[in-house]
């Protein structure tokens, strides 16, 4: 079918549109990588940084040189892959049997969970638990207290509810009990929520900062993203800004927090491309079942 001359402008319109959207969202990642690999008369320039016109790779020396980067990085991805996977399991042995009707009580028990979104005891009452729980300076802290993130675990629950009652049925006839209904069927049906939901909960725990301040004080023990903050909200690393003096200080100091901000968000960045395409599928399926 041929688009009249008005729906070929607004295909113009759309796509110049999108493509400003892009360039806007791409933009950031451009200016910031740019100015980590420039000099620092031209890191400290003002306007747009499209490339770097004069590369310095002193910023990017000063940064990998430093080991607890390193160790934030590994702890960070420790955190990210246990962390993923844990939360998938246990979201998994949660929401299945939530979305199974002939549970008992299952609205009472969804309005309970549900009731935890909107409420929560505060900062202080967590940390006395946390303390109880003997979780200070110990990497668990990180996984543990946010293991199931109650959103993510009722769209999971609606999900399961998608698939026909008939499957698991015709699985009970053939002797399979329900955690092997659950591993060998539910599960591998259910490949674009956990690709969405796993992606969601890599991202939350790559992104992780504050809990970091809060519970753990072992230098060891941080991630990437305490370490971030530390050298781009405060720049108060003495070591990585300890060989910035003089006149350069401040333009040194520009690049050297890009190059940190670089270092810290293109790991997470790269996964997207892979799972991104089950995006649509497995939030709208599971956001149609309440």
């Amino acid at each position: 079918m041929k688009m009249t001359a008005g729906e070929k402008v607004f295909q113009v319109f759309l796509l110049l549109f999108i493509l400003m959207l892009c360039v806007i969202a791409i933009y950031p990642f451009i200016h910031i990588a740019a100015v980590s690999f420039s000099a620092p008369k031209e890191a400290g320039r003002f306007g747009f940084h499209w490339f770097p016109r004069d590369i310095d790779l002193f910023s990017w020396e000063q940064l990998l040189t430093q080991k607890k980067i390193w160790i934030g990085m590994r702890n960070t991805t420790l955190r990210t892959v246990l962390g993923t996977v844990l939360t998938l399991i246990a979201m998994a042995l949660a929401a299945y049997p939530l979305s199974r009707r002939h549970l008992p009580h299952r609205s009472f028990y969804t309005m309970i969970i549900v009731f935890t979104m909107f409420f929560s005891g505060g900062l202080i009452p967590s940390y006395l638990l946390i303390k109880d729980l003997h979780l200070l300076n110990n990497f668990w802290v990180y996984i543990l207290p946010g293991l199931i993130p109650t959103f993510s675990m009722l769209i999971m629950r609606n999900f399961f509810m998608t698939i026909p009652v008939e499957v698991e049925e015709s699985a009970k006839i053939d002797g399979a009990n329900d955690m092997r209904i659950l591993w060998s069927i539910i599960l591998p049906l259910s490949k674009p929520v956990l690709a969405t939901l796993g992606l969601w909960a890599a991202v939350a725990n790559w992104n992780a900062w504050f809990d970091a301040i809060i519970y753990v004080t072992d230098t060891d023990l941080k991630t990437i993203q305490f370490f971030l903050r530390e050298v781009v909200v405060t720049s108060a690393d003495a070591e990585i800004f300890g060989r910035v003096t003089g006149a350069a200080n401040l333009q040194y100091e520009t690049s050297i927090k890009a190059a940190t901000v670089i270092f810290a968000v293109v790991p997470i960045l790269i996964v997207y491309p892979f799972l991104q395409k089950y995006f649509v599928k497995g939030t709208m399926v599971g956001s149609l079942k309440g």
